[in-house]
């Protein structure tokens, strides 16, 4: 079965960086896309950045372009989600997901992790 664990989150001030982690266990890593997605409460979940398995194909929301970067080592079975010049409606929790194929849509991801706390303050 499929683990994602996520961790690095954190409260930063607005300009400040974090750097996400997603840890990935019990399949063959590189065969996945991961995904970073993030929520609010009473929002729906939404996509902030996704990596195909073996890197070429990276896409990322338009709220967070030039400012957050993905990436992922398929030697280590980790991906990370580095956000820089953060702003205070990034705030929200944080999920790394797994599916087979690039999307941007929730409901195309088979696993999902129990997500990470990321609050910026003004």
């Amino acid at each position: 079965q499929v683990r994602l664990v996520e961790s690095g989150g954190g409260l930063v001030q607005a300009g400040g960086s974090l750097r996400l982690s997603c840890a990935f266990a019990g399949g063959a890593f590189s065969t996945y896309t991961l995904g970073w997605f993030r929520q609010t409460p009473g929002k729906e979940r939404e996509f902030v950045a996704v990596i195909s398995g073996r890197g070429g194909n990276i896409q990322y929301s338009d709220s967070v372009k030039g400012r957050f970067a993905i990436s992922r080592d398929n030697a280590k079975n980790t991906a990370s989600l580095q956000m820089n010049s953060l702003k205070p409606e990034d705030t929200a929790v944080y999920y790394c997901a797994a599916g087979g194929i690039v999307r941007t849509n929730p409901s195309q991801f088979d696993y999902w992790g129990r997500g990470t706390q990321v609050t910026v303050s003004s």
